[in-house]
């Protein structure tokens, strides 16, 4: 899967009841994971002794992980409940009905949109799996990245842009049906700062 090599591909399902054992969830907690997750398994091996890729500081190596879901408005937090299944990084595809999302959860979970499932690829960039591993995510997170800022750091600032967008947008549409001006005028001063604050947030990015 993924265009990538046949030497990293395996196939083993993940029963949904180790992730009920490893976690010792409650019933609740159990029913959230089985409305959303029909099946897991690993199809991908990234490692060194599968790829001609050696292993860096903090990535030894990662998984791949297929989840077939039922419903594509899934919860995220099931997702970053199976990150934490094995100690490896694991980058997910995220399958419903013939159509997929690449995904992996580092703070909150990086996506890409929907697409065909066989147009779904990534490639393995980078002198050791390290590099690979941030490339992999800097292809799924959007945005300019700071070569001079770490890979969560940039993570934060695209968040925070983000957060910021919709602060914005949400305010502009309050000042639009706002009648009195004193409390219009108000509005567009909280406006005028968080583009300001989003203006700054972008030249650090560059």
């Amino acid at each position: 899967m993924l265009g990538l090599p046949k030497s990293t591909e395996m196939s083993k399902q993940l029963p949904k009841k180790a992730v009920y054992a490893k976690f010792q969830m409650n019933t609740a907690a159990k029913e959230k994971i089985d409305a959303d997750i029909s099946r897991i398994a690993i199809v991908n091996e990234i490692s060194p002794d599968k790829i001609n890729i050696p292993a860096g500081e903090e990535v030894k190596n990662f998984f791949v992980l297929l989840v077939t879901l039922k419903k594509k408005n899934f919860d995220e937090k099931n997702i970053a409940i199976l990150s934490k299944l094995i100690p490896q990084n694991i980058l997910f595809i995220l399958e419903y009905e013939g159509q997929s999302k690449i995904a992996v959860y580092r703070t909150k979970l990086i996506q890409t949109d929907w697409m065909p499932t066989e147009s779904c690829t990534i490639e393995l960039r980078g002198l050791n799996l390290d590099k690979v591993w941030e490339n992999v995510i800097r292809s799924l997170e959007s945005g300019v990245w700071n070569e001079e800022l770490t890979l969560d750091e940039n993570i934060a600032l695209h968040e925070q842009q983000e957060k910021l967008k919709k602060q914005i947008e949400k305010l502009e549409k309050k000042a639009r049906a706002e009648k009195q001006p004193k409390k219009k005028f108000e509005l567009v001063q909280r406006i005028k700062k968080l583009k300001e604050q989003l203006c700054a947030d972008r030249e650090e990015l560059k």
